[in-house]
C-alpha cells in the first residue's frame, strides 16, 4: 500500500458482542452500544419516536413501542427472518457511523466476534460490512483481545461474554480451530438462573429479565460475599427491599464448573512441554470478568487439577475492539479480504 493510500485509510476495530458492541478507530473515536435494534411497531410509535430505527439503550427504553431484535443470540448471528438479517445490517451500519468516518476515507475493518459466530456467520458478517468498507478481517473475540494485550505466546484467553464463553490458547501464531473452544453457559445463562431463583423465592415480586441483568452487572460476585446484596423490586406496585445475596452467588457460580472443566481440558490437549507456561498465564476478559472475586475463585477451584494463575483485565469493554483495531492496522494485505 502506498503511503498516500495508507494515509487515506481509516482503520476500524469492532467487537460485535451479544450484549454490547464496541467500535475503536484510528482517528481516536471509541464508542459502544448495547446490541439491540428496534423498529417502531406502527405509525403512532414512529411519530412519537421520530426515528426510523433505534439502537442500544434507546431501543431498550422504548421497547414496548418497538419490534425489538437482539441479533446475536447464543454467540451467533440470528438468521432466517427478514428482521434478524436487517438487524445485523443496521447494527453494523450504526457502529460504522459511530466511527466518525471522513468523506474521503477508505475503510479497513477488523471484526472480533464470538468463536461460534466466526465458524457459522463469517459470510453474513462480510455481507453486512461490504457496503461500508474496502477491506475486512474477521477474527474470534479472544484472539483480538490477546492481540491488543500483546499476549501472543503461551497464554490462554477466556472471554466471558453474554452469549458464550470463548477460550483460546495463543502460541505465537494465528490460532487454529483446535486452539479454541466455546460454551453457552455465559452471561445470559447467569441472568436466566438468577431470574428463576428470584421468582421462585419471591413470587410476590415483579421481576423482569432486564431488571435481573442490571442487578447482576451491579452486584455480581463469586465466592464468599463481602457484603449483603440488597435490591428493590415492585410488589403490588410498591417498591420493596429484598436480600438476594444467596441467589446472586448461586447464579453467578453456576457456569464456573463448565468454565474450569473446559479450560483444563484445552490445556491438557496442548503441547505438554508448554502446559505449565499456559497455566501461569490465563487472562479473563469480557463483561463476566468483572464478577467480584473471580480471579481468586478460579485459582482456588483449579488447585485440585494443577495450580493456575488467572488475571482479570482492567478494561473489558474496549479490549476486544482495541485489539481488532491494532489487527486492522498491522495486518499484511494477504490476510485481508477485499470487498
Amino acid at each position: 500500500m502506498s503511503p498516500a493510500k495508507k494515509d487515506n485509510m481509516l482503520y476500524i476495530g469492532i467487537d460485535l458482542g451479544t450484549s454490547r458492541s464496541v467500535v475503536s478507530c484510528s482517528n481516536g473515536s471509541r464508542k459502544w452500544v448495547e446490541s439491540y435494534v428496534g423498529w417502531p411497531k406502527d405509525f403512532v410509535a414512529k411519530k412519537m419516536l421520530g426515528k426510523r430505527v433505534l439502537f442500544g439503550s434507546d431501543a431498550v427504553e422504548h421497547r414496548l413501542a418497538l419490534n425489538l431484535s437482539r441479533p446475536l443470540k447464543n454467540g451467533v448471528l440470528k438468521e432466517g427472518t427478514e428482521q434478524d438479517e436487517a438487524a445485523v445490517q443496521e447494527l453494523i451500519g450504526h457502529l460504522i457511523e459511530l466511527a466518525d468516518v471522513g468523506q474521503d476515507n477508505d475503510i479497513c475493518v477488523a471484526v472480533g466476534v464470538p468463536a461460534e459466530a466466526l465458524k457459522i456467520n463469517k459470510t453474513a458478517i462480510k455481507n453486512a460490512i461490504s457496503q461500508h468498507a474496502k477491506k475486512l478481517m474477521v477474527v474470534s473475540e479472544p484472539f483480538s483481545v490477546a492481540y491488543g494485550l500483546g499476549a501472543l505466546d503461551n497464554t490462554m484467553i477466556i472471554d466471558i461474554g453474554a452469549g458464550t464463553v470463548d477460550f483460546c490458547i495463543m502460541h505465537g501464531t494465528v490460532p487454529l480451530e483446535e486452539d479454541q473452544r466455546s460454551i453457552l453457559m455465559a452471561g445470559d445463562y447467569v441472568d436466566e438462573q438468577l431470574f428463576k431463583l428470584l421468582t421462585e423465592k419471591h413470587p410476590e415480586a415483579d421481576f423482569t429479565l432486564t431488571m435481573v441483568r442490571k442487578f447482576k452487572e451491579k452486584h455480581g460476585f463469586v465466592g464468599e460475599p463481602k457484603r449483603r446484596v440488597k435490591i428493590e423490586a415492585p410488589v403490588d406496585g410498591k417498591f420493596t427491599e429484598f436480600d438476594i445475596t444467596e441467589e446472586m452467588r448461586k447464579a453467578c457460580e453456576s457456569p464456573m464448573p463448565a468454565i474450569i472443566e473446559t479450560a483444563i481440558d484445552l490445556i491438557a490437549n496442548f503441547d505438554p512441554e508448554f502446559q505449565q507456561a499456559v497455566r501461569k498465564n490465563i487472562i479473563v476478559a469480557g463483561g463476566g470478568s468483572q464478577l467480584a472475586g473471580l480471579n481468586t475463585f478460579l485459582s482456588e477451584a483449579t488447585k485440585q487439577f494443577e495450580p493456575c494463575t488467572f488475571t482479570c483485565i482492567t478494561d473489558p469493554l474496549y479490549a476486544g475492539a482495541d485489539g481488532a483495531l491494532q489487527l486492522a492496522d498491522d495486518m499484511p494485505e494477504e490476510f485481508l479480504e477485499k470487498l
